[in-house]
């Protein structure tokens, strides 16, 4: 699961701007001051809502085709697209403590010349996980 659409419709707000709901995932709700601001809230919106369903443990309903969707009076229904792949890269990038083992060698010839061992392990994973 990578790229999902669902559809959300934008309702003018009184006192100015847009709040956003999906009829898919009726708790999924946010708001914004402009067009471009409540679409960017309405993709993080959704990727919070995606993530929490994942970790719950809970089915991801499926997007609804948005001809099946009717916007209420004043609503403007739009499809809104998140990439959960780089949601995930964005919003859970707190540091994870790994333990692992090199040859003695190494280890000392790496502290001799400085070399700041979490950020060449971050630098070889990325590496790596681009050549993929």
């Amino acid at each position: 699961m990578e790229r999902l659409f669902f559809p959300a419709i934008f309702h003018r707000a009184e006192e100015g701007g847009f709040w956003v709901t999906f009829p898919d995932i009726p708790e999924c709700m946010t708001q914004g001051e402009d067009m471009k601001q409540s679409y960017e809230m309405a993709v993080d919106a959704l990727g919070l809502s995606i993530s929490s369903m994942m970790e719950a443990g809970e089915k991801i309903p499926e997007a609804s085709e948005p001809d099946a969707i009717k916007a209420e009076e004043g609503g403007c229904l739009m499809v809104v697209e998140i990439d959960m792949y780089e949601y995930w890269r964005k919003s859970r990038s707190r540091a994870v403590k790994k333990t692992l083992s090199i040859p003695e060698w190494m280890n000392d010839e790496a502290t001799r010349r400085g070399i700041n061992f979490s950020q060449t392990l971050q630098e070889a994973l990325l590496s790596k996980l681009n050549a993929n």
